[in-house]
């Protein structure tokens, strides 16, 4: 099963300071047909404008995946950590028995980012942070692992989840190919460009979830950025 999620169905709100689009049930936006994709929560399309953001605020037993599209976002959390973390890489944050953490874009221009919550495998660890870059040019007609909580991964960020987070570019009139199984869940938005998965058309910031696969063929009809979640059930 495919199923593609026009961006212009997202849920959402404008704050003003932030411009919010949610692929999940979140805040004040709740679909029952979209809570969650497999142990994926949460994928807010998120758009804060220079010099706001995030206030210190807490969470618990989830695992937070932002992957940066433009400007940055400069992380700060009660355990000491402070990063900024650019267009183009990653952070994550697992929240495990509790944090308390700020994120803002001090940056002279809008920031644009996904924030992506997974459901962790086991509740109560320590919680972590780190960040990294991930250059584009690496992920030129191929993913790339950028986040992943199984141990093959070692050049990916660690998630306490069983789960991946993927990246890759892809030039138009490429194609590159997904394996899969029928019992994973999978989620992809191109972050920018526009792409067909399987033959069903796909544009920027729209969402695609998929299930029951085997393989995905995904093929560029513009230059595009693509994002991909691959979990398990929960």
């Amino acid at each position: 099963m495919i199923e593609v999620r026009p961006f212009a169905t997202l849920g959402g709100a404008n704050h003003g300071w932030l411009n919010a689009r949610h692929h999940f049930s979140f805040a004040g936006y709740h679909d029952p047909a979209r809570v969650h994709w497999g142990a994926l929560r949460v994928w807010n399309d998120d758009v804060i404008q220079s010099k706001t953001g995030f206030p210190p605020h807490p969470h618990q037993d989830m695992e937070i995946i932002t992957y940066v599209r433009t400007g940055a976002i400069t992380h700060e959390d009660n355990m000491g950590n402070r990063g900024r973390t650019e267009a183009g890489d990653v952070q994550v944050m697992s929240a495990g028995t509790g944090i308390v953490h700020s994120e803002y874009n001090l940056e002279g221009e809008e920031t644009t980012i996904f924030q992506i919550w997974i459901l962790p495998s086991a509740r109560g660890h320590k919680p972590r942070w780190g960040s990294r870059p991930f250059p584009k040019t690496d992920r030129s007609g191929r993913f790339v692992t950028l986040a992943s909580g199984y141990s093959e991964d070692t050049d990916a960020l660690w998630i306490g989840a069983e789960a991946r987070v993927l990246g890759a570019t892809i030039r138009a009139g490429e194609s590159l190919s997904v394996e899969t199984t029928k019992d994973r869940w999978l989620y992809l938005v191109p972050a920018s460009g526009r792409v067909t998965v399987n033959d069903l058309l796909a544009n920027a910031r729209d969402g695609v979830a998929i299930t029951g696969e085997e393989r995905l063929v995904i093929r560029a009809e513009e230059d595009s950025e693509l994002v991909l979640v691959e979990t398990g059930a929960i």
